[in-house]
C-alpha cells in the first residue's frame, strides 16, 4: 500500500505542494477557503505528516538521546524520569539507551543518536568517550555527562561527589565500631566506582587500625553482589570483614541475600554491617532495611536537561560542572 505524500494532497486539492506545506506549518498566511480545502484533502486521503523527515531537513530533531550504564538500576530510571519530566516542559521526547556497561553497545547508540540529528545527548559513560563526544559536539549536538564528572571540564556534568560518598560509608562504618571493611564493587572502568572506592580508603587510612579489603566484581547487580556475598559468609569467621561497603544498593541487597542464605549463621548488622549507594526505593524496602549513600537521582537528570538546553541553544557557551553532595541515610543493616 502506498503512502500519501504532500503531493498527492495537492493534486486533490487543486493546490501547489508549496500552498499544502503553508496550510501545515503557517495557515496564517493562507486564504481560509484554500485552507479548508487543503484540509478536506488532507482528511479524504489519510495524510499523515512525517515530522521526523520536516526535523531532520531542519538540521535537528525533537529529541534528547540518554544512555544510562544500567537500565536495570532504578537509580537510572530515577534520572531519565527526571530529565523526561524536564523534557516534555520544552516539548522534546528522550530516547533512553541502555549500554549495559559494555563500550560497544555504548557506541552504537551514540551512532544512532548521530544519525538521527538528536537535539543533545545525555550519557553515564562507560570509560572514555571524550573523543566521540567531540566529534557530537562538531556536528551541532552538545552532549552532557550525568552521575559522572567531566575530569578536564571539556564537557558539562552534572555529578554527585563520589569521593565524598565513598568517605561518608566507611566513616559510619568506623563509628560503628567497624575494623575489617570489605569494599564489593566493579568493574574499575566505571569512574563512580572508583571514586567511591577512593573515597572509602581515604576515610579507612586515617585510622591505622582499620582494613580495607577490595573485592573486585564485573558487574553492579545482585546477581555479582550475591557470589561476593557467598565468598564472605563461606569464611572462617576470624578472616570474614565485619562490614561490607557495597559500590551500589544492588549490590548491596546481593551481598544481603547471600549472607541470609547461610542458615542464620551471618547476622546483619551484628556479625557484618552493610551500607550500599544511591538509596534506592528497595533499600527501605530489604528484609534488613539498608543504610546507603543517597543521591538526588531525578534532580540530576532534571538539571542535566537543563543545561543540555542551554547549551543547544547558545553553543559558544562554556561548559557547566554541577556537583550535588551525597547524604547519608543510616537503616537497620548498620545499626548495632
Amino acid at each position: 500500500m502506498s503512502v500519501t505524500s504532500v503531493r498527492d494532497v495537492a493534486q486533490r486539492a487543486s493546490v501547489s505542494v508549496g500552498t499544502v506545506s503553508n496550510v501545515l506549518n503557517r495557515p496564517d498566511k493562507v486564504a481560509a477557503g484554500t485552507v479548508a480545502r487543503v484540509l478536506q484533502a488532507i482528511d479524504e486521503l489519510g495524510f499523515i505528516r512525517n515530522d521526523a523527515a520536516r526535523q531532520l531537513r531542519a538540521g535537528h530533531s525533537k529529541t534528547v538521546g540518554l544512555v544510562v550504564l544500567d537500565v536495570r538500576n532504578p537509580f537510572f530510571t530515577d534520572v531519565a524520569r527526571g530529565a523526561e519530566d524536564q523534557a516534555s516542559k520544552a516539548g522534546l521526547t528522550v530516547i533512553l539507551g541502555n549500554s549495559d556497561e559494555n563500550s560497544d553497545r555504548e557506541a552504537a547508540y551514540l551512532d544512532l543518536f548521530e544519525e538521527q540529528r538528536v537535539h543533545g545527548v545525555l550519557i553515564s559513560p562507560f570509560g572514555d568517550i571524550t573523543a566521540r563526544l567531540e566529534r557530537l559536539r562538531q556536528r551541532g549536538i552538545p552532549a552532557v555527562l550525568v552521575d559522572r564528572s567531566s575530569g578536564d571540564a571539556s564537557f558539562s556534568s552534572v555529578s554527585v561527589d563520589d569521593l565524598a560518598g565513598g568517605r561518608l560509608a566507611v566513616e559510619h562504618l568506623i563509628a560503628q565500631g567497624r575494623k575489617r571493611i570489605a569494599f564489593v564493587g566493579g568493574p574499575m572502568q566505571i569512574r563512580q566506582v572508583t571514586d567511591r572506592l577512593a573515597g572509602a580508603r581515604s576515610a579507612a587510612s586515617a585510622h591505622p587500625e582499620v582494613s580495607l579489603e577490595v573485592l573486585e566484581i564485573e558487574a553492579l547487580s545482585v546477581l555479582a553482589g550475591r557470589a561476593a556475598g557467598v565468598g564472605i559468609a563461606e569464611r572462617p569467621v576470624a578472616d570474614r570483614p565485619d562490614a561490607v561497603f557495597a559500590a551500589n544498593d544492588l549490590v548491596a541487597m546481593g551481598v544481603l541475600q547471600a549472607l541470609m542464605m547461610q542458615g542464620g549463621d551471618v547476622d546483619v548488622p551484628r556479625d557484618v554491617a552493610l551500607i550500599g549507594y544511591d538509596d534506592i526505593d528497595f533499600a527501605s524496602a530489604a528484609v534488613v532495611p539498608l543504610s546507603s549513600i543517597r543521591q538526588p537521582s531525578a534532580l540530576i537528570g532534571q538539571t542535566a536537561l537543563e543545561i543540555l538546553l542551554e547549551q543547544a541553544a547558545d553553543p559558544s557557551a562554556p561548559p557547566r560542572q554541577v556537583v550535588f553532595e551525597p547524604e547519608l541515610v543510616v537503616r537497620e543493616s548498620t545499626r548495632g
